[in-house]
């Protein structure tokens, strides 16, 4: 049996496949390198393929340090020098999720030193709160479990009984925008 290809189809087979490429940009999904700059808790610069790739935690939240309008946040030296425990001069492994770079293009990942997911470890220590982003939920429940758990037992930046230093409560997710809408000048209250 004979397949006749139109012209008008192989247009529109094209067309499809440069709108989705257009859509995400290309990030390889075996990513890996050498952290050579932190920037505070849940943002870092790794050196990938040789360039230098600005990449923000999936999934978690930790005060400012640099923030353009908001200045430095209480807590953010604290979360940016845990960070730099992890991960200074440390290889990581980068694991995408749906969306890979977020509106300022920088890319989004799960951060791994050897089998230690950092955005967890912060969490889990309280350096970090769980901040939703759809598409990229993959590890939502297990930050919530360690964000209650540090909170319960008083971890970082809950010391005192659960401080609340994020600006919103603290049993679930800080919701994010889509990536493409202006954030509020506020962190978004969370969902109970």
């Amino acid at each position: 049996m004979r397949v006749k290809v139109r012209p008008a189809g192989l247009l529109l087979l094209a067309l499809l496949t440069a709108a989705v490429a257009h859509a995400q940009p290309s990030t390889p999904a075996g990513l890996a390198g050498p952290v050579v700059r932190i920037v505070d808790g849940d943002t870092i610069h790794v050196r990938v393929d040789g360039r230098i790739e600005k990449v923000r935690y999936i999934g978690v939240n930790a005060p400012e340090v640099h923030h353009p309008t908001k200045g430095e946040e209480p807590g953010g030296r604290e979360a940016a020098a845990v960070n730099r425990r992890l991960v200074e001069g440390k290889q990581v492994r980068l694991e995408l999720d749906v969306q890979h770079r977020d509106r300022y293009g920088r890319l989004l990942a799960y951060v791994w030193v050897g089998d230690l997911m950092v955005n967890a470890e912060l969490v889990r220590q309280g350096y970090a709160q769980v901040m939703t982003v759809p598409p990229n939920v993959r590890y939502q429940e297990l930050f919530l479990k360690f964000q209650r758990d540090a909170r319960a037992a008083g971890r970082g930046l809950f010391v005192g009984g659960g401080l609340d230093l994020f600006g919103g409560g603290l049993d679930g997710p800080l919701r994010g925008l889509p990536q493409n809408q202006v954030a509020p000048a506020k962190p978004a209250r969370e969902l109970k």
